[in-house]
């Protein structure tokens, strides 16, 4: 007589927020699928749907909630994570049929969760999952987070009360996932934190046994032995994100040059103003860190520099936004990305005076990207003609192609457009000749091997 195996529930996710939360919900539904679950890609074939919430902006929040109302509405068992759990009583007074609410990190609690509200049928058959864990990216690039929390009380930031201080993994667990993550197909890994600069400080920088000798828990040691994985015939691309400028950044460097380590550095400046620097609780040195970028520049000349920046800061005059426009031009960051200030509730940011109007914000704003697009149209205008390392992310099977260079991570930076990629696939690393520019994304040809 056959064996019947019975049918596993199965779970929907909607992962909203930052890279940081995204992993929350890999490593969510990597422990649901060992355990057997099946996932459902829409809310009719889910037995519950599981929201993984943001909660950094008010803007933010109303967006989870937005989300958890079509997810109730649609499927009707709902489990809510992520940062806007800790505001369970916002959600609840909403929406009192969510079956369960947690915070950030709190896997245990959402598997549980899991499991009352949908049981798994006794079956030895059903507990497979792959070895690098569920994915919610394409198999060539993977995001690996190496601490949670944060030690900095930066004035518009919520974030410590959400997920802590810094709490940093021990260097062997993340060089062993990153492992896991080559083998299976990984070619890019995507290197995330609150602050990867601090990473180790709460280990007090101590070493554990790997390979033949030890690691220590430091950002430079941890970037060193990720660049070790990759190979000559199996090229893996490192890409280093949310770095503070502390000094030892300075010894990431010589490992770019040597084309270890990605040539990539994403640094959340936020102003340049010492002033408007120090109301939000930041370092203020921003002539220093001008001259440590032209070192860097000078070590690693391919060095791609992003960050972020926010324009209509409490307190933020017009003399302090020149100083952020004529700063920008000095420093010529490659991709900058910014934000309109916006309150978020718990956040000393709004117990500041001189609060900045909704239309100079705004103004200030479409200033600050119209900078920054120039900045980026000149700068990739002189790539014109020059040879790029491409990896692709899409192939359309007709010739067309797109993919991102060194210089561009997923979804935040720009991308490189081909012509004439017949035979290519997602995650095919290929030498690329740039013909043409524009503000955000370059196009080009691909050089294939005769």
């Amino acid at each position: 007589m056959a064996t019947r195996i019975p049918s596993p529930p199965k779970v929907g996710m909607v992962s909203l927020g930052c890279p940081k939360a995204l992993v929350d919900s890999e490593r969510i539904l990597t422990k649901l699928r060992s355990d057997g679950y099946g996932l459902s890609p829409d809310f009719d074939g889910a037995d519950v749907v599981l929201v993984n919430t943001c909660g950094f902006l008010d803007s933010a929040k109303e967006e989870s909630l937005e989300a958890i109302g079509e997810a109730i509405a649609e499927n009707g068992r709902v489990i809510v994570t992520g940062c806007m759990g800790k505001e369970a009583d916002v959600i609840r007074a909403r929406f009192p049929d969510v079956l369960a609410v947690s915070g950030p990190q709190q896997y245990e609690e959402v598997v549980g969760a899991v499991h009352e509200a949908a049981p798994m049928p006794p079956s030895p058959y059903v507990d497979l999952v792959p070895e690098a864990g569920l994915k919610l990216t394409p198999r060539h690039y993977s995001y690996v987070k190496i601490s949670e929390g944060c030690n900095h009380r930066c004035a518009f930031c919520i974030i410590p009360s959400i997920r802590g201080d810094l709490v940093s993994r021990r260097p062997d667990a993340v060089l062993r996932e990153a492992e896991k993550l080559v083998a299976a197909g990984t070619k890019e890994l995507l290197i995330i934190s609150q602050d990867t600069s601090a990473y180790g400080l709460d280990l007090k920088h101590a070493s554990w046994p790997w390979k033949d000798g030890d690691v220590r828990a430091h950002m430079t040691d941890l970037a060193r032995e990720l660049g070790k994985l990759g190979t000559a015939e199996n090229p893996v691309w490192v890409r280093l994100h949310y770095v503070y400028p502390y000094p030892h950044v300075d010894q990431v460097i010589p490992l770019m040059a040597e084309g270890l380590i990605t040539p990539y550095l994403d640094i959340p400046f936020q102003h340049a103003s010492p002033r408007i620097l120090k109301a939000m609780k930041r370092p203020a040195n921003e002539a220093k860190v001008l001259e440590r970028i032209a070192k860097w520049r000078a070590i690693c000349p391919d060095l791609t520099i992003r960050s972020t920046f926010i324009a209509g800061f409490p307190g933020e005059t017009e003399e302090d936004f020149q100083y952020l426009l004529d700063w920008l031009d000095e420093a010529q960051l490659d991709r900058v990305g910014a934000f309109r200030f916006e309150p978020v509730e718990g956040a000393q940011a709004n117990a500041l005076p001189d609060a900045v109007p909704d239309e100079v914000t705004e103004e200030r704003y479409a200033r600050l990207m119209e900078k920054c697009a120039a900045i980026s149209a000149a700068k990739l205008q002189a790539k014109i003609g020059s040879m790029r390392k491409v990896i692709i992310d899409v192939a359309d099977g007709e010739g067309g192609a797109t993919g991102r260079s060194q210089a561009d991570a997923p979804e935040i930076d720009g991308e490189v457009h081909l012509r004439d990629a017949h035979g290519l696939e997602a995650g095919d690393m290929v030498d690329v000749r740039i013909e043409d520019a524009d503000e955000h994304d370059l196009f080009g040809v691909p050089e294939m091997p005769a």
